[in-house]
């Protein structure tokens, strides 16, 4: 379903993310799990592209999976790094062939040393480019492919100027995004106050805010280097430092933070709440549970 008909549908999405698994063991123990996440029918749900694009058949087998054998609406991630023009047309005819609706386009990771040149040096040459292939009348629907970009609430390490940053993305937006995914978050304050200026700056479309619930003492130092410059409250510290040798009251700690914020941003009117599942469906319905709710259809009414 293209996002203009999901956003028309929704007044607040629900989305999850996920990644390619490497090998058959992860493919089994994603899919064994699927049901779960289709039982809560959320909005979409999107699959990441790994940096520089290393994952790129890896993902395009995971969307194809996701569309033709359940119900679960797939939006990939496509990177500008280390691809060409060529590159990203035969990716989108790929896409567009398969009845694939939307792509979150994205900058991606710098290129590595050796690697190959992008004819995209920032993610707004993406979108730009995305809305050149609609135009051409590829994609079965007449939109062509509906365009999401990622924003940066507590800003992007490589662009330490926050107005220089608010510049980018409204060039995103002004190429013809039609929504903004955030970067996950651990404090609310920060996000709606991102939201703000991006007010301030002209940006209108819709803003889905990206949770994380931490699961584990590693994996919070995993998101620690995924989101460079992302802030760990001292509060939601001191709570996973009270229990940090029991696995299982760490993962209750992550959980409990990442339902209050949903709830707060749920008060506050957020657009979008978009989980980042790590391919796993425990943390995702115990925040449903914790919210209230089965399915996402509960937060969609008017």
């Amino acid at each position: 379903m293209h996002i203009a008909d999901i956003l028309s549908r929704d007044s607040v999405t629900t989305s999850f993310e996920f990644f390619p698994p490497k090998n058959d063991a992860g493919w089994d123990s994603l899919f064994h799990v699927i049901a779960d996440f289709e039982r809560m029918q959320p909005s979409f749900v999107s699959v990441t592209y790994g940096a520089g694009g290393n994952t790129r058949t890896r993902t395009h087998e995971l969307v194809v999976r996701l569309k033709t054998q359940t119900k679960l609406d797939p939006i990939p991630h496509l990177t500008c790094a280390n691809h060409t023009k060529e590159d990203i047309e035969n990716i989108l005819t790929q896409y567009a062939q398969c009845g694939v609706s939307n792509i979150l386009a994205l900058r991606g990771d710098a290129p590595i040393a050796g690697s190959t040149a992008s004819d995209f040096p920032h993610a707004a040459d993406l979108v730009k480019f995305i809305r050149q292939f609609n135009s051409r009348g590829t994609h079965s629907d007449p939109r062509g492919f509906g365009i999401g970009v990622a924003g940066f609430p507590e800003g992007h390490p490589d662009t330490p100027n926050t107005l220089v940053q608010m510049d980018h993305l409204r060039a995103k937006v002004d190429e013809g995004a039609d929504y903004i995914c955030s970067q996950l978050f651990f404090d609310n304050s920060a996000f709606i106050d991102w939201q703000e200026r991006c007010e301030l700056a002209g940006i209108r479309i819709p803003v889905m805010a990206g949770i994380m619930p931490i699961t584990s003492i590693a994996g919070l130092k995993r998101m620690a280097e995924l989101a460079g410059g992302t802030r760990f409250p001292a509060k939601l510290l001191r709570a996973v430092k009270r229990c940090e040798q029991d696995a299982a009251a760490v993962e209750r700690v992550g959980i409990h933070w990442a339902t209050e914020q949903c709830m707060a941003l749920l008060d506050h009117g957020v657009r979008g709440i978009h989980l980042y599942t790590l391919n796993k469906s425990e943390a995702t319905q115990a925040i449903f549970q914790n919210l209230g709710i089965q399915t996402s259809s509960q937060l969609r009414q008017p």
